[in-house]
C-alpha cells in the first residue's frame, strides 16, 4: 500500500489571520470556521453572504458567451419557419442530462423536434456520420449538439452541404479549427470572454436556453425547474463547484431534495438513497446508474427515464437501468482484476511512470472506470484500451496536477481521434501503433511528471482539537456545501489520540473504533479499507488521523462521526 502524503494548507499571512479573526466576530462563528472561509477566498461579511446564500441574480448574462446571439437567432428562425430541430447529446451523464433538459424544456414551446444519442459501440463519441444521414433522411435542418461537437469540423461541413445547420454547445477544449456551424458555444474558446469557463455541457445548453428565454421574454422560473438535471451533470462530470456552477448546484440540490422529477425520484428509490441528497450521493448513487444505460445497452433509455412524467413508467425504466448497472459492476470488477494482474506480472511497469493496457475483449463501457481503479492502486496516469471496429479505443485518467490530455496530444500523429479534459480523455488509434504509442506516452509522462505527483496526497485544511467539535460547528460546516472540486469537504487533522475500547473490523477490510484526545469527549471513527491498522491500534500506539466530519443517524439519534482518510502511527 502506497503511503500517502499529508499536505497542509499554507500558513496564513498576518493579513489573512486578521481577516479570519474579524470574520469570526462579524459572523459570530469560531475562528476555525472563519479560517476555512478565508482559505476559500471569503474574507468579509458580504462575500460570506453570497457564499452561504447564492442567488440567481449572481448568474452571468448568457449573451456574454461568444456566438450566443447568432445561436438564439438561429433557433428563432427555425421555429418561425417550422423547421425540424434535432437535439443531439453524448451518451454519458452530462450528455443525457443535457438532452433531457434541452429537449424537455423546448418541447413545451415547439413540437417539431426530436432527440438523438449515438450508440457508444456502433457510432462512437461525438457527432457521427450515421446521425447526419438519419437527420437528412428525416428532414431535420438544424442540429443542436450538447456536450460534444467542438471537434466535428468535417461532419458539420458535410452536413451543411446537405442543408443541415449546427449549433454546437460544448465544454471540451477546441482544436485548432472550429466547426463551420451557425454558432459555436464553448467557454473554452480562446476568443470567448465568458467570465466562467468550467460549465458542463449541460450548463452550456442551460445558458443557451436562458438566453432564449430572455430574448423571447419567457419567465426563467420554468427553466429553473430543470436544475435537478443540471446538478446531476455538474456532480457526475467532476467539474469545479465554484462560481456559476456553485449557484446552479446549490439550487439544483434544493430542487432534487424538494421535488425531483419522476425519473430521478425512481432512481433515488432504487439506489436506496435516504436522507438529504448531496453531491456525493449523486456521484455514487445516481450518476453510475444513468451512465450504465449507455455503457451496457443504449443511452436513449436514460433519456426516456429522465423525461418520464408518469411514476409507474419511471419505476419500470429505473428497474431496467438498475439491471444494466449491476451488469456494469460485474464487468468493472472482472476487468479491474485482470488489469491489476497484468500490471503486477509485467516487468515493464516496474519502472514505468504510466500505465497503458490493451485487451481486445474488455467491455468498452467500463474501461474508464477500470482506469480510475488502477490509479487508486498505482497512482500514475493510466490508459485502458480495448478493440472496437478494428481499432484500439479507450479512456485515459490522470493523477492530480498532471495534464493527461496534453500528454496524449503530443502523440497525435499516432492517433486517429482524441479529446477530453486535463484529467480524463478518450482516444482511438490503429492497432499497429499501440507499442509506439505506449513507449512515447510513457516517455512524455516520465519527462513531465513530478515525483510528488506519483504519491497520493491528502490535502488537510487545518489542525483541529476534538474538543472543538460540536453539533453547531457541524451545522455551519454543512452549510458551506455543495462540496466538490474547488470547494472540497474540509479535511481535519487531530494529533496524539488514543483508542477508547477495542477496534472492530467490519467485512474483513474496514475498521471502526472510538477515539479521544486527552480529556476530550469520545467520537466514533470509521476507516474504509483500513483494517491493516488494527494490530497497531490494539497495541495502544498513539496516532494521528485526518478525516472529514459526518452525521450518523442511528435509531433517530444523531451523533458526529469521523470519516477517516488516513491514520499515522507515532
Amino acid at each position: 500500500m502506497i503511503e500517502k502524503r499529508w499536505i497542509h494548507h499554507p500558513e496564513f499571512t498576518s493579513d489573512q489571520q486578521q481577516a479570519a479573526q474579524e470574520l469570526a466576530e462579524s459572523l459570530k462563528v469560531t475562528e476555525y470556521l472563519a479560517t476555512l472561509l478565508v482559505q476559500r477566498g471569503i474574507s468579509d461579511f458580504e462575500q460570506s453572504r453570497q457564499f452561504f446564500r447564492p442567488e440567481f441574480s449572481q448568474l452571468h448574462d448568457p449573451f456574454l458567451m461568444k456566438d450566443m446571439k447568432p445561436a438564439v437567432e438561429r433557433i428563432n428562425k427555425a421555429i418561425a419557419n417550422g423547421e425540424k430541430i434535432l437535439i443531439y447529446g453524448d451518451y454519458d451523464v452530462d450528455g443525457t442530462t443535457s438532452v433531457t433538459l434541452f429537449y424537455g424544456f423546448l418541447r413545451k414551446i415547439y413540437d417539431r423536434l426530436d432527440y438523438y444519442i449515438p450508440d457508444r459501440y456502433v457510432e462512437g463519441y461525438g457527432v457521427s456520420w450515421q446521425s447526419i444521414d438519419w437527420a437528412a433522411e428525416n428532414g431535420f435542418t438544424l442540429i443542436v449538439t450538447l456536450d460534444c461537437g467542438i471537434k466535428s469540423v468535417d461532419k458539420v461541413m458535410a452536413a451543411a452541404e446537405r442543408g443541415i445547420d449546427f449549433i454546437i454547445c460544448d465544454h471540451h477544449r477546441p482544436g485548432d479549427e472550429l466547426p463551420p456551424a451557425a454558432a459555436v458555444l464553448d467557454p473554452k474558446r480562446i476568443d470567448c470572454e465568458y467570465p466562467y469557463k468550467e460549465l458542463t455541457g449541460c450548463g452550456v445548453g442551460f445558458k443557451l436556453l436562458q438566453a432564449f428565454c430572455i430574448d423571447r421574454q419567457i419567465d426563467q422560473e420554468a427553466l429553473f425547474d430543470y436544475l435537478d438535471l443540471l446538478v446531476v451533470s455538474i456532480a457526475s462530470d467532476i467539474v469545479p463547484i465554484t462560481g456559476e456552477n456553485r449557484i446552479l448546484a446549490f439550487y439544483g440540490l434544493k430542487r432534487l431534495n424538494a421535488s425531483p422529477r419522476s425519473g430521478i425520484k425512481a432512481l433515488i428509490e432504487i439506489a436506496g438513497i435516504t436522507g438529504t441528497l448531496d453531491i456525493t450521493n449523486v456521484v455514487f448513487g445516481l450518476g453510475p446508474r444513468i451512465n450504465a444505460a449507455g455503457r451496457i445497452k443504449h443511452a436513449k433509455e436514460a433519456v426516456k427515464l429522465l423525461l418520464s412524467e408518469v411514476e409507474e413508467e419511471a419505476a419500470e425504466f429505473a428497474q431496467e437501468i438498475n439491471k444494466h448497472n449491476s451488469e456494469r459492476r460485474n464487468f468493472d470488477s472482472s476487468i479491474t482484476e485482470q488489469a491489476l494482474f497484468m500490471i503486477e506480472n509485467d516487468d515493464w511497469f516496474a519502472n514505468a511512470k504510466s500505465t497503458l493496457l490493451y485487451k481486445e475483449d474488455w467491455h468498452k463501457g467500463v474501461i474508464g472506470i477500470v482506469a480510475s481503479r488502477c490509479i487508486e492502486k498505482y497512482h500514475r496516469p493510466t490508459i485502458i484500451l480495448t478493440l472496437s471496429h478494428g481499432k484500439a479505443t479507450g479512456s485515459a485518467r490522470s493523477v492530480p496536477g498532471f495534464d493527461v490530455y496534453e500528454a496524449i496530444e503530443e502523440c497525435a500523429d499516432l492517433l486517429e481521434q482524441y479529446g477530453g479534459h486535463t484529467f480524463a480523455a478518450g482516444l482511438t488509434l490503429p492497432l499497429d501503433n499501440l507499442e509506439a504509442f505506449k513507449i512515447r506516452f510513457n516517455e512524455i509522462v516520465s519527462s513531465r511528471i513530478l515525483p510528488d505527483q506519483l504519491i497520493p496526497m491528502i490535502n488537510i485544511d487545518m489542525l483541529l482539537d476534538l474538543d472543538s467539535l460540536s453539533p453547531k460547528f457541524y451545522n455551519i460546516l454543512r452549510q458551506m456545501g455543495p462540496f466538490g472540486p474547488g470547494n472540497m469537504t474540509p479535511v481535519f487533522e487531530s494529533r496524539n489520540l488514543s483508542i477508547a475500547g477495542k477496534p472492530v473490523i467490519m467485512k474483513e477490510k474496514h475498521i471502526k473504533f472510538d477515539v479521544r484526545q486527552n480529556g476530550s469527549p469520545t467520537y466514533t471513527a470509521v476507516g474504509f479499507g483500513m483494517a491493516q491498522f488494527y494490530p497497531d491500534l490494539v497495541n495502544g500506539r498513539p496516532f494521528s488521523i485526518c478525516y472529514t466530519l459526518e452525521e450518523n443517524n442511528f435509531r433517530d439519534k444523531k451523533t458526529l462521526q469521523l470519516s477517516l482518510k488516513d491514520i499515522k502511527l507515532h
